[in-house]
């Protein structure tokens, strides 16, 4: 069982934390040839890019699209994950971390063969050409946000009269509406195309597999909530 107190980050959390950071610190320092093979290596990219490869999947979770987008994953890990570690313990939290993020990536994955296969249909039609074709297969996704986005699904669930307060606007929320809102809110933002360069679906993703797994340790008495 982990001691917890306000401030301390157990192991799980901890180590998460370090290793984004030394990528994200290596991404920025490193020469700019190195970067862009990195990226060519580790983010996920559509499974008919020539530069898929199957450990993209968990790869592309460590690595983030510049700083804010780094700092805030990294500070909703450290509020909330922390918490979490300490209710479900370390080795549990690990495997909820792991299928939170790639559960984001195959729903995501999917949700882009969908949107592509109608493309291809439009290349043999000769409405698109193959150039804008694969500038949108060829498009990374990365980041730790489907996982972070399991790890708030997993606080409402455990937690859902704790009081969380907003920073837009500043107002106090139970989780559980904070959860309900947020995962309409990416939903609709996914179905309608808008701010199309952020991955709603991965969010989504990684909220309906924390969900689903959440569940499933409810129903087999290994956790209760």
């Amino acid at each position: 069982m982990l001691a917890s107190n306000q401030f301390s980050t157990p192991p799980v959390v901890k180590n998460l934390l370090i290793i984004n950071a030394l990528f994200f610190l290596a991404v920025s320092v490193l020469p700019a040839g190195t970067v862009d093979l990195i990226y060519a290596k580790l983010a996920l990219f559509f499974w008919k890019s020539p530069f898929f490869m199957p450990h993209q999947v968990v790869t592309y979770m460590f690595l983030h699209a510049g700083f804010s987008h780094f700092f805030f994953n990294m500070f909703a890990l450290w509020m909330f994950g922390r918490v979490l570690e300490y209710d479900l313990g370390s080795k549990r939290f690990l495997i909820y971390y792991m299928v939170c993020g790639i559960g984001a990536a195959l729903l995501q994955l999917g949700v882009a063969w969908i949107e592509l296969s109608g493309i291809e249909e439009a290349v043999m039609n000769g409405t698109v050409s193959v150039a804008q074709y694969a500038s949108r297969v060829n498009v990374p996704t990365v980041g730790a946000s489907g996982a972070i986005f399991g790890i708030l699904l997993g606080f409402g669930m455990l937690h859902p009269n704790s009081i969380i307060m907003l920073l837009f606007p500043p107002i106090p929320m139970k989780a559980k509406y904070f959860v309900i809102i947020y995962g309409v809110i990416e939903l609709m933002l996914g179905v309608s195309g808008r701010m199309d360069n952020v991955a709603h679906f991965a969010h989504v993703g990684g909220m309906l597999w924390g969900w689903m797994l959440l569940r499933w340790w409810k129903k087999k008495g290994t956790l209760y909530y």
